[in-house]
């Protein structure tokens, strides 16, 4: 595998930001671990951080290098802040950055794959809720998103009286503006699939039983089973920690619908 931290400028945000980046590399002769590659160029995984995290930690909590070595698949894990991948009511433009600029930055900067079937979306908490909701409102760009406990009822959680979120987060990301029913609000992002209507991407729901997400990971999934929209769930025991989460981004890469 090549590592690279990459550093380059946001016309979008008007900044400096940073991602951290995975591209697959055939090996053989390399002591404990193989990398492998597809034919063409290969799938990405956009791989999404929590709410107190950054670009590096899944590289850091995780083995995801070794994991993915020998699936021919790149991995980019961007650096958004604390912005639910959104468009900040009182701070930058991250949802914008996420889906437009970023695609186009990495293309420009590596060869990957272009096409449907070979794009991924997948974070954890704060991450898995931008995973799913990137997936939802642009189901073109992605065959499979997956969340690990993600917050996936923002709209209720905000006004969650054992949210340990920081109110002025919310404050920042979304102002005083009615989250329910937009196009930030995962649940609602529902309505647009099932009973007939367009196919929503492969999605992936995983979070732990003793997780404070736990029940809206719930009502995710219950909202989308009354749909009509097939998805995979993963209900067991576990808590908001990164032993959790090492563990099941495993099981969603061998989930993923990866071409031989």
């Amino acid at each position: 595998m090549a590592l690279m931290r990459v550093d380059f400028y946001s016309e979008v945000l008007t900044l400096s930001t940073s991602m951290t980046v995975i591209l697959p590399q055939r090996t053989t002769s390399q002591i404990g671990m193989a990398g492998g590659v597809t034919a063409g160029d290969p799938p990405v995984l956009y791989l999404l951080h929590g709410l107190t995290d950054d670009d590096t930690i899944w590289l850091r909590r995780t083995s995801i290098e070794r994991y993915v070595a020998p699936l021919g698949l790149a991995v980019v894990m961007p650096q958004v802040s604390r912005s639910f991948y959104s468009d900040e009511e009182h701070g930058n433009r991250y949802w914008t950055f996420l889906s437009s600029e970023l695609p186009q930055v990495c293309s420009s900067f590596f060869r990957l794959s272009q096409r449907r079937e070979d794009t991924f979306v997948a974070g954890l908490s704060m991450g898995g809720y931008g995973a799913v909701k990137w997936a939802l409102r642009e189901p073109d760009r992605f065959a499979a998103a997956a969340s690990l406990s993600g917050a996936l009822d923002v709209a209720t959680r905000r006004h969650h009286p054992t949210s340990p979120l920081d109110p002025a987060v919310w404050h920042t990301v979304f102002g005083e503006r009615r989250v329910t029913g937009t196009e930030d609000d995962t649940i609602a992002l529902l309505d647009r699939y099932g009973d007939g209507r367009a196919d929503a991407p492969a999605l992936y729901v995983a979070c732990g039983t003793e997780d404070f997400l736990y029940e809206d990971n719930v009502h995710f999934v219950e909202t989308a089973r009354r749909r009509g929209i097939p998805l995979t769930v993963d209900f067991s025991p576990g808590t908001h920690d990164w032993a959790y989460w090492d563990a099941k981004i495993q099981d969603v890469l061998a989930w993923l619908p990866l071409r031989g």
